[in-house]
């Protein structure tokens, strides 16, 4: 049966909640507050604004979210939601304004003009395997798991839901949903949550080899094919079509899809300049 991971220092919060590095034009945003990772307000509100920065950073081309510890996140932090119980409305605008934070924060990625890695070692459960299911693409250890354990506590994982039916199979997301159970590594990848697994000690080359080919890329196509991957995936297959070539031809339009063709043809390395 999933474990509800809910366990957290007691001794006050420190700084350095989210590491942040930038090397070659790849933010490596590491959530550092372990054991459980948990996504509380103030990691949120932290990986909020280090997304919202990255958005118009010219010099950050991929952004990768990691973590510390064996936990990669263990989702909302329970102890900090009850705490509010206490409240006048038992809670409710605590209530709300954490899960709509969370909610924000996927929508972030989603939206961001940058591909995001998840880079995961270790269990990723809750709005933690909502993370992961966020994230453009997500690379994980042969020992990480997932779940959506929230049946099991009387709290239905209805928002990380959204985000894993979008990534896993819909029967298969149902199978997590309703059960609670932990799946591994191996089933999270063929449910569609995951794109590989490696050893633990090649996991950050691998993710680092696959956001220094990503970083390679024009910028400004990979910012319109993004949104255009999502924007097509939420409309009927006609108008998906109607709408991706119009996408294309404002692409072909562009200086940087001008200076690729013509690399490609004079057998060149092309030189972008995100326009």
């Amino acid at each position: 049966m999933a474990e509800i991971v809910s366990f957290r220092k007691d001794a006050e919060r420190a700084d350095g909640l989210l590491l942040r590095s930038l090397r070659d034009g790849v933010l490596r945003l590491v959530l550092n507050d372990p054991p459980a990772n948990a996504l509380s307000i103030a990691l949120l509100e932290a990986l909020m604004a280090e997304l919202e920065k990255a958005g118009s950073d010219a010099d950050v081309r991929v952004v990768v979210i990691a973590s510390t510890g064996s936990v990669f996140s263990a989702g909302h932090d329970l102890k900090e939601l009850t705490a509010h119980r206490v409240d006048e409305d038992q809670g409710a605008v605590f209530f709300e304004k954490s899960f709509r934070l969370c909610a924000d924060l996927m929508l972030r990625i989603t939206h961001l003009p940058k591909p995001v890695i998840a880079e995961i070692d270790g269990l990723a459960t809750a709005a933690g395997c909502q993370l992961v299911a966020s994230c453009d693409l997500a690379i994980c250890t042969d020992t990480s798991t997932f779940c959506t354990p929230g049946v099991n506590i009387g709290l239905f994982c209805s928002t990380p839901m959204v985000a894993v039916t979008r990534a896993a199979h819909r029967k298969q997301a149902m199978e997590m949903l309703l059960t609670g159970e932990t799946i591994d590594a191996s089933t999270a990848k063929d449910f569609g949550l995951v794109n590989r697994i490696v050893p633990k000690q090649y996991l950050a080359q691998v993710v680092s080899k696959y956001a220094a080919v990503i970083a390679g890329k024009s910028p400004l196509t990979l910012k319109i094919g993004k949104e255009a991957f999502y924007r097509q995936l939420e409309l009927p297959v006609e108008a998906a079509y109607d709408y991706a070539s119009k996408v294309m031809v404002e692409n072909m339009l562009t200086r940087d899809a001008q200076e690729g063709i013509g690399a490609f043809l004079g057998k060149r390395k092309p030189e972008w300049k995100g326009e």
